[in-house]
């Protein structure tokens, strides 16, 4: 099987894929307690409790309750339901958000910038930082720099990333000790006076805590990986060969071991992207960043159902597409990998 042949093979299997996901999901949240109709209802008992000093006042009636239903779709039965909203994403249409009062997908849109932002950077930092790391390590490995540098890898692993969103902003923003960077946000309220360069900088400066949160969790993983993937093929006979005709250890590490070792390495690309494009809640929250994790929370408690799924279907899409990518970094590392 060619590549091409492979790659709509993988096309075609994202469809059932996400036909089964979907299904799942739309079940599980239809299903759980609490609905966008009882938090209606909620709110109009609340209103007219407050607004009035009727004993009925806090009642709903059958019709209006009848007619919260009709309004939110929740009058058909749950398989059809889910029926009209697979026809609807046909073309991307996610429906219209319970809470936000408009499309879904410009909902989702309108927060996926911030997500995407600091998810594109943290992978590509992530990678152009950890991939030369994980190699010096293993270079100089068992040298008082590996120990030292793995000691303080370890250590950020074993920290959460939201928790040391606190810490940075404790010590470096605000007034308890140091004033460097700003509490939050992404960018300064003089924002649109600024110059273009201006711009850069200030968003640098809003978004450089902010990225070491993102960062921190795969840091470690990266470089390890990278490490211990180069001394495993170091130890192989063609490492072995390529000594023995008196080529340098530079040759030998970047151009024999370097390749072979990239393979594990870019196995993760497509479930790194799935992750940093989710966002994080955690720290979206910490830094007042608008993103599509704290999207996905908002939303789980005002049961926005049409936003939980057109939100678990992009992110569960690109999840699937990151996979594909996966593989076919395979043929750029190593094309001597034939796809069965």
């Amino acid at each position: 099987m060619n590549v091409w042949q492979y790659l709509v093979r993988r096309i075609l299997s994202i469809i059932p894929t996400l036909l089964g996901m979907t299904i799942i999901c739309f079940i599980i949240i239809n299903l759980a307690p609490g609905s966008p109709i009882e938090k209606k209802i909620q709110e109009i008992r609340f209103s007219s409790s407050s607004g009035g000093t009727s004993e009925n006042s806090g009642l709903v009636t059958k019709e209006v309750v009848d007619a919260l239903k009709k309004q939110y779709g929740f009058d058909r039965p749950l398989l059809e339901r889910y029926w009209i909203w697979l026809k609807n994403i046909a073309t991307l249409d996610f429906g219209e958000s319970f809470s936000y009062e408009e499309p879904v997908i410009d909902v989702i849109v309108s927060k996926f910038p911030v997500s995407l932002q600091f998810g594109i950077v943290s992978l590509i930092l992530s990678y152009l930082i950890c991939i030369p790391l994980g190699i010096f390590k293993a270079v100089k490995s068992n040298s008082a720099f590996d120990m030292a540098s793995s000691v303080l890898l370890y250590a950020m692993y074993a920290t959460p990333g939201f928790m040391l969103g606190v810490v940075l902003l404790v010590f470096f923003a605000g007034d308890s000790f140091l004033d460097i960077f700003p509490i939050g946000g992404l960018h300064s309220d003089f924002y649109e006076n600024l110059g273009f360069f201006e711009r850069m900088v200030d968003r640098i400066h809003h978004a450089f805590l902010p990225l070491i949160c993102y960062m921190i969790g795969s840091f470690t993983t990266l470089t390890m990986l990278m490490k211990n993937s180069i001394l495993d093929h170091i130890k192989k006979d063609y490492i072995r060969t390529a000594r023995a005709k008196g080529l340098s250890e530079k040759v030998v590490y970047l151009k024999h071991a370097l390749r072979n070792a990239l393979i594990p390495v870019v196995t993760g690309l497509g479930s790194f992207i799935s992750v940093f494009f989710a966002g994080s809640l955690l720290i979206e929250t910490i830094f007042q960043l608008d993103g599509i994790g704290l999207l996905g929370y908002q939303s789980v408690l005002e049961r926005d159902y049409n936003v939980l799924m057109g939100n678990m279907f992009i992110q569960s899409f690109l999840m699937l597409v990151g996979n594909i990518i996966s593989d076919f970094a395979y043929i750029v590392v190593d094309p001597r990998i034939d796809f069965q």
